[in-house]
């Protein structure tokens, strides 16, 4: 393998899915100024909407999105376009 093309700063990081306020460690390079404690050791955190905890793909439920007017919007603008 080529020498100096990996990241010097690959380490467990924390992921927290801030819809279920789930928490999973994995390793990663991610930048983040954000910490948490987690079992008593300090982790950088990563704030995520949605991960495995809580997409409707993984869990089997749907999860109602809020898409009031996005339809519409859409319709209104592509409207020229029609024959």
């Amino acid at each position: 393998m080529k020498k100096g093309i990996h990241p010097e700063n690959y380490r467990l990081v924390a992921f927290k899915d801030m819809s279920n306020e789930d928490v999973f460690l994995t390793k990663s390079t991610a930048d983040t100024n954000e910490k948490i404690d987690v079992d008593g050791v300090e982790y950088p955190l990563v704030k995520m909407e949605i991960s495995r905890s809580s997409h409707p793909f993984y869990t089997g439920k749907s999860k109602l999105v809020d898409t009031a007017g996005r339809i519409d919007k859409f319709k209104n603008k592509y409207a020229k376009f029609k024959k």
